[in-house]
């Protein structure tokens, strides 16, 4: 964080990244004397509401983040900016993106939480757009020219008023992560099938004593925490657990209630983290899980500024083939359950996944779920479809990131490097641009198992 007096002083001449938090409600001239090096732009939790005509003067800019501020229409001259391709007006009050106002280079939006009832016509140039968030608007459609978007990968539309969304949102050749959930899409039928998938009890908050906090995220706090007065349907388990306390305004995702009712729905798999109750009060919400044994780590870190839409890893995480294999079998055994329950997860990323020494995979966070049964057979097809390149690209991360060569015997590598271009074709198969070619989670989770078979079978001759 830097300060005005910095700024003005001449201090901070040359740098790349500028962050001020100062109640601004005129945009500093003197930021104008680091246009030959500034780079990011951070003027989050001010009192913005317009930039100077001349703001195009910055022109090594490539981030720009407004969010929490009083802009009610996106300025046009941002586009203009000529390296501008990340853009932030997160919880403004915009009413409007005006025709031609975002740079034909954008990678990254986000407009999350404000009042926007519509997109302009021209979202379609927007070629290179990779992520693009929306949720928490007044949207009632989406432009048919962003058919044209064919680099999307990421879309959170949820919490908006849409009553159908358009099949080519469907077909997007890269769009692997999709919330849509928070819609006025048959409603009456979501809560149908809601009822009957409610399987934990209920309990209240005087029954359990919440203690430090073990985790964070948009929609909510989770703390460690332990019974005092246990369910007699939970009885014999263990009364230490783990509580996640919704939060009650619309996160980057969507609604919180909708993530909670996703949740329940999703029920229970060996590799999602273990539901066991739920809390409905007035004024909060919990979900109330197992807690997650010590020898569990996070398998990857979110998505930088530069990755956009794929994660990061540690230079420390270092998997063995049969460790990806396994980790890949489990993931898609884990979404086909998900989708036989008529939930999509929305987010599946290696940083919303933990594993132990024994590769065993625990997955969760449901933010950008969606109840599937809302959605035509069709789009709910479709769905699968662009969960499997989501899976796709989590097996290629791991390949790419976190593949070290085997330590085993020498007879071993002709094996290991057959089973290998395998995998790597079938995560090809999972991102390929024809959504409609690519497998199915059943059949995917059988191919690996079958090479998982392969590869220690090998392994057991060569002993």
């Amino acid at each position: 964080m830097h300060t005005i007096e910095q700024l003005m002083s001449g201090q901070l001449q040359g740098c790349k990244r500028l962050q001020i938090a100062a109640g601004l409600t005129e945009f500093p001239q003197a930021i104008f004397n680091l246009a030959d090096s500034l780079e990011v732009l951070d003027l989050s939790d001010n009192n913005l509401s317009e930039l100077p005509d001349n703001f195009d003067q910055l022109t090594q800019l490539k981030i720009l983040f407004l969010t929490n501020n009083n802009f009610d229409s996106v300025p046009s001259v941002l586009a203009r900016c000529p390296k501008l391709e990340m853009i932030s007006f997160k919880s403004n009050k915009l009413t409007s993106v005006p025709e031609l106002s975002l740079p034909e280079q954008t990678r990254w939006l986000i407009l999350t939480d404000n009042q926007i009832e519509s997109l302009p016509e021209d979202m379609g140039r927007l070629y290179r757009l990779q992520k693009l968030a929306l949720a928490g608007n007044k949207l009632t459609s989406l432009p048919d020219s962003m058919a044209n978007c064919k680099q999307l990968g990421l879309a959170r539309l949820s919490a908006n008023a849409m009553t159908a969304l358009p099949d080519w949102l469907f077909q997007l050749p890269k769009l692997s992560w999709l919330a849509i959930d928070g819609n006025p899409i048959a409603e009456a039928k979501e809560a149908a099938t809601i009822e009957t998938h409610t399987r934990v009890p209920t309990v209240s908050f005087e029954a359990i004593e919440l203690q430090q906090v073990i985790g964070q995220g948009a929609s909510g706090v989770i703390y460690r925490a332990k019974w005092l007065h246990q369910p007699a349907e939970l009885a014999g388990s263990s009364h230490d657990i783990a509580v996640k306390v919704f939060k009650g305004e619309v996160t980057s995702d969507g609604f919180p209630e909708n993530e909670l009712i996703n949740c329940l729905q999703a029920g229970q798999h060996p590799n999602l983290i273990k539901v066991i109750a739920q809390i409905n009060e007035a004024d909060k919400a919990a979900l109330v899980m197992e807690l997650i044994p010590h020898q569990y780590q996070n398998l990857g870190l979110p998505p930088s500024l530069q990755t956009c839409t794929r994660d990061t890893f540690l230079p420390e995480t270092q998997l063995e083939l049969l460790t990806i294999l396994n980790m890949a079998a489990q993931m898609a055994s884990g979404l086909k359950h998900l989708h036989q329950n008529q939930v999509s997860h929305g987010d599946i990323y290696a940083h919303n996944t933990m594993y132990n020494a024994e590769a065993d995979l625990l997955f969760g966070d449901f933010g950008a779920a969606t109840n599937l049964s809302l959605l035509p057979q069709l789009q709910r097809e479709a769905m699968e479809s662009i969960e499997v390149s989501a899976l796709g690209c989590f097996i290629e991360d791991l390949i790419q990131n976190c593949l070290v060569t085997s330590e085993k015997a020498q007879d071993l590598a002709a094996e290991q490097t057959a089973i290998l271009a395998k995998l790597n074709a079938l995560a090809a198969d999972c991102v390929q641009a024809n959504v409609a070619l690519r497998p199915r989670f059943a059949e995917i989770e059988l191919l690996i198992k079958q090479y998982i078979c392969q590869l220690t079978s090998e392994a057991a001759l060569a002993i």
